[in-house]
């Protein structure tokens, strides 16, 4: 048994940050329902990755909403949105990312819903908060990135602000949500309460750089400042970062700089023994390693440094990781089948609970796909 079966979430989210807590949720064995609008669904469906479409919905919207219902509901029908309250009326959690406003004008916002099921676990999305100049603005993974100030931590000093390469704010938001969410339930466990949760994609990525932004709030105050080569983190000494080998790339962790230098019998190296050295001459330090580790092979640096446990690893593309035993070893991919028979090659839940993997290989829904079957279930017609 999951440790969350027998919980039931209604999701009243699109795009990724609400629907990847939902997909957390269902992989820990929660009942999710999306709650779609006729048609045409919620607007991820037809936000993709390299145009990537499979059964009329994008790769995307098929990798975050497996493992779900969808109910297909016009919230602006008042005899929909009555049928919506009654299925409100008996579930634990209820989520959504409208922004501020909006679930107040539809009828559905957290007081009317308390009133319907004070148990309930209501837990929403937004970009900036509640309050604030940033309010109406789009609450989008690259618009949050970059206010954030994360943009001015990745590349390196020269380079201009750069983002991650990827849905950043929505996924850790999402992973924030669910937490969140996880706690209501813990809590309404104790009190027999409900909770109003309530994460934003800024506040996420705030979150995300706690360490550097705490060092910014002390001592010296100093803008974080990339280095100028191979930089992996603003604020670490040499040797942490990424140098180029004779046949790829290889990064250094936090160590002793006098040690590196012994193994890899650098003599340039051994000059710095003050520790406060490493990170004021931080640039001159990964030139050099730059230059040394340039005559050999990545594996042939990696076997001489972790012999003697220096912290390194090679740098791997997707189809030399996937191809790695390290990363066979985990089984960490599935194939789900969809409606219409054609198959997704996707990931798993990262948990193993009891030393099983949490594999769910049910497909994302159509628009409306259970509508029927939830209306009977529910008593909603």
């Amino acid at each position: 048994m999951l440790p969350l079966e027998g919980v039931l979430v209604l999701e009243f989210c699109q795009f990724m940050a609400g629907p990847s807590a939902g997909l957390k949720l269902a992989d820990l064995g929660a009942r999710v329902i999306k709650i779609e609008r006729p048609i045409h669904g919620e607007g991820g469906r037809q936000i993709a990755i390299k145009n990537l479409f499979v059964d009329n919905s994008s790769l995307v919207f098929h990798t975050v909403n497996r493992n779900k219902e969808s109910y297909a509901a016009n919230l602006k029908d008042p005899e929909d949105l009555e049928n919506v309250k009654k299925l409100i009326a008996q579930a634990d959690v209820m989520t959504h990312n409208f922004r501020p406003g909006v679930m107040e004008k539809i009828g559905l916002d957290y007081t009317t819903v308390k009133a319907i099921n004070p148990a309930l676990i209501y837990a929403s999305v937004t970009g900036y908060g509640t309050e604030g100049p940033w309010v109406k603005k789009p609450g989008q993974d690259l618009l949050a990135q970059s206010v954030s100030g994360l943009t001015y931590l990745t590349g390196d000093r020269n380079d201009t602000p750069t983002a991650m390469g990827l849905a950043v704010a929505d996924i850790y938001c999402g992973t924030h949500l669910t937490q969140g969410i996880l706690a209501g339930l813990v809590r309404r466990n104790k009190t027999g309460k409900g909770a109003l949760i309530e994460v934003s994609l800024l506040e996420s990525m705030l979150d995300f750089q706690f360490e550097v932004i705490t060092t910014y709030l002390n001592e010296p105050k100093a803008l974080p400042e990339r280095s100028k080569e191979g930089n992996a983190h603003a604020y670490l000494s040499a040797p942490y970062g990424v140098y180029p080998t004779a046949d790829g790339h290889i990064v250094l962790a936090m160590g002793s700089l006098i040690k590196l230098g012994e193994v890899l019998e650098c003599e340039q190296l051994l000059q710095y023994q003050d520790p406060d050295l490493w990170f004021e001459n931080r640039d001159e330090i990964m030139f050099i390693l730059k230059h040394f580790f340039a005559s050999h092979s990545s594996e042939y640096w990696i076997k001489k440094m972790e012999a003697e446990d220096i912290w390194c690893a090679e740098v791997l593309d997707y189809k030399n990781l996937l191809e790695h035993e390290g990363y066979k070893v985990l089984s960490f991919d599935q194939v789900v089948t969809l409606t219409n028979g054609e198959k997704v090659h996707t990931t798993r839940s990262p948990i193993q609970i009891n030393d099983q993997k949490l594999f769910s290989k049910t497909a994302a829904p159509r628009v409306g796909e259970h509508t029927e079957q939830i209306s009977k279930e529910f008593n909603l017609m």
